[in-house]
This record gives structure tokens, sequence and C-alpha cells, in this order.
């Protein structure tokens, strides 16, 4: 502990004093004399202890190096080319039949709804994709994915589209591989049977983005999407109604997949079907898991599904251990999706993986997710 020290110190004492003196000849006469008596001390020094305030700690800015940037996907420390560069927002298949997905552990944000039924995809967003000679299985565009995708400003891989979805490509950039040049981005493996089979590669997409004479580069308006910790910290659901969460079941019937949280790393795991989901370089982890809630029907009398991605509604926000009610609103049709904890302030997400649930309030409710602390 810090301690103040004050000091006192004495000096010279004066001491004034009167002395009776009486005559020892004549008793009957007495004289009074006054002194004056100086005593000198030596000085003292006392010694007063004090506790000072204890200093506040201020975390040390961490200084990004040169050639460096913070993702937006992630916000983690990336490559300037890589980080300036639109991601790739690419559809992937969830069906047994088409696992593991390849590439999806590259993904820095991953979306996770409904297309028919209670059949789920994913809309993986990656900027790390360089060395990839294999990314999916690609399967087929959903109106709602075309929004995911705009909100990060990335090029739009899928192949194909439903029939209520494609009058919406005309608003991204979008590359499809059963028109134009789906040749190019895309080819079919031997290893699966179609419609499981359908793959890009960093370079034919690469020559596919060329070809469509796309912008590789964000919009100048572009500000990115979260909020995320500084570097070098982390941050904990603060919002008033938090609680453990060291395992998280979705509710989805389909697939029924749950994250487990690992106190030694600090993120969730990823399993389904029964066992641990690998991507093709291992099991998922994620640091950050947003469930949203949003209203959703049917188109027509078919089984796609019509999710209602711009109605405000709610959800939960977890990491690090920790969930917390959330709401969510998003900035018009096109605009980023902000997520805000119960106190009303915008959530900030730590640097890591972020795994986004779509869930859907016609047949799923929050009782169907089962947030669960280490001794429950």
């Amino acid at each position: 502990m810090k301690r103040n020290w004050g000091i006192i110190t004495t000096g010279i004492l004066l001491l004034t004093g009167s002395i009776l003196s009486l005559s020892g000849c004549d008793r009957a006469q007495e004289t009074v004399e006054s002194y004056e008596i100086i005593i000198e001390t030596e000085p003292e020094t006392i010694i007063i202890e004090t506790e000072a305030e204890p200093e506040e700690e201020v975390p040390e800015e961490i200084e990004i190096p040169d050639g460096m940037m913070r993702s937006y996907l992630t916000g983690e420390l990336v490559p300037v080319e890589q980080g300036l560069r639109r991601p790739l927002a690419i559809m992937m298949s969830n069906d047994k039949e088409a696992l593991p997905q390849y590439g999806i552990n590259r993904a820095g944000v991953v979306y996770e709804a409904p297309v028919e039924g209670t059949m789920n995809r994913y809309l993986s967003i990656i900027e790390d994709y360089d060395d990839l000679e294999r990314i999916g299985s690609v399967r087929s565009c959903r109106t709602y994915y075309v929004y995911f995708a705009r909100e990060f400003d990335a090029i739009y891989a899928h192949y194909g589209q439903s029939t209520f979805a494609k009058p919406y490509l005309k608003y991204i950039d979008n590359i499809n591989g059963v028109e134009g040049i789906g040749g190019t981005a895309y080819f079919r493996s031997k290893d699966r049977k179609a419609p499981h089979n359908a793959y890009a590669s960093y370079d034919g997409i690469q020559k596919a983005i060329a070809t469509l004479g796309y912008s590789q580069e964000y919009d100048e308006d572009y500000a990115g999407h979260y909020q995320f910790a500084d570097l070098g910290t982390e941050t904990e659901p603060d919002g008033s109604d938090v609680r453990e969460a060291c395992q998280v079941s979705v509710g989805y019937s389909y697939n029924k997949p749950w994250f487990e949280y690992n106190e030694d790393d600090g993120l969730y795991y990823r399993f389904q079907y029964g066992a641990a989901h690998e991507g093709d370089e291992g099991q998922i982890a994620v640091k950050n898991i947003i469930i949203q809630f949003c209203p959703a029907g049917y188109y027509a009398t078919t089984a796609y599904r019509n999710i209602n991605v711009h109605d405000d509604h709610y959800g939960y926000f977890i990491t690090n251990g920790k969930a917390e009610s959330i709401t969510w609103k998003k900035d018009g049709e096109y605009g980023v999706t902000h997520y805000y904890d119960s106190d009303g302030d915008e959530i900030v997400l730590n640097n890591g993986k972020t795994w986004v649930c779509i869930c859907t309030t016609n047949d799923m409710n929050a009782d169907d997710i089962v947030i669960e602390g280490k001794n429950e």
C-alpha cells in the first residue's frame, strides 16, 4: 500500500516562571524576584501514517502493428489487405449428407436460420479464405440471407435461389451457381451426391468477382457492424438480468444444436446431431452467441420460410459464461441490426467469432432456449 508521510517538528520551549525569595536576616521584609528560564530541547520528529486512495488501473493501450487493422467481423487484428477487402458471405448446407462444412471454421460471423420447415442452413461470412480450395457445400438463397449479407457489405455467394428470393438479388453483388458464370466460381466434387457436392474456391470466387466487375472495397459509408471490446480486454454482459451460461441449447428441432462453454479458452464449442459439430478444420468454437427471435411464417402454401428480420423483437446475448436478454432494432431495410441490453445500452462483443441463431416466433419461443449454469 502506498503511504503518505506527515512530519511535525518541535522547536525551543520558552518557560517563564516566578520564584518567591524570603530574606533570612529580616523576616519582616519580602523581596520577589522574577526569572526567565529557557530550556532547549532536541527537535522531535513525529511520523503520521495515512493511506492514499488506490490508483485506478487504466488498461494499457495496445499499439496496432504496421500492416494490421481490426477486423470488421471479429474485432481481432488482421492484415490490412484482408480487413479492407469485402468479405465473402456464402450459403452452406447443414444436411447430414453434406457434412463436414468446408471453410466454416474460417467464418468470422455465421448466421443459422430455418429455410424449409425446420431444416437449417448457414450463411458463413469469411474474410480469411485466400488459401481455401474448397468452400461449402454451397446451397440456394433465401430472402433474409440477402439482408444478412448486406449488413456486412459482403459479396453474396449462393447456388440458385427460391422463387421468392430472386427479386432481392438485384440489391446485392452476388455470384449465382446456376446462372451466368456459375461454372467459373463453383465446381462439383465426386465424393458427394448432388445437391450436396457444389463447392466454391478462393480462385474461382476471385475470377467471378473480376468477371462480374464487383468492387472488393467496402462502401465508403460502411462503418462496421458490431461494437467490440478494446484490444487486450474482456467484457461481460452487464444488463440487469445477467445469468450464468455454461451450456446453451438453441431449440432447433432439426439438428438439435447446443454450445458448451470452456473456461480455459473462453470459447463456446458447438454440438449438433448428438455429437461435436466439426468443420473441415476441427470442432467449431465461437466467442459470442446472439439468439435473435424474429416473426415468421411461410410463403403461400409452401414449406419455404418467410422470416421477418425487420420488426423489433427480443433475444439473448451470450459470452464469457454469462447471458442476458436483449432487444434488437434494424437501421432501415438494408441497414445494420443493433442489439441492446435490458438497460437500453448497445451490447459490446468480445473480440472473436460470433454465431447468430435466428429463431422463429411462430413455432419457437423463449422457453425453447435452455441456458444453464455450472450446477444446473
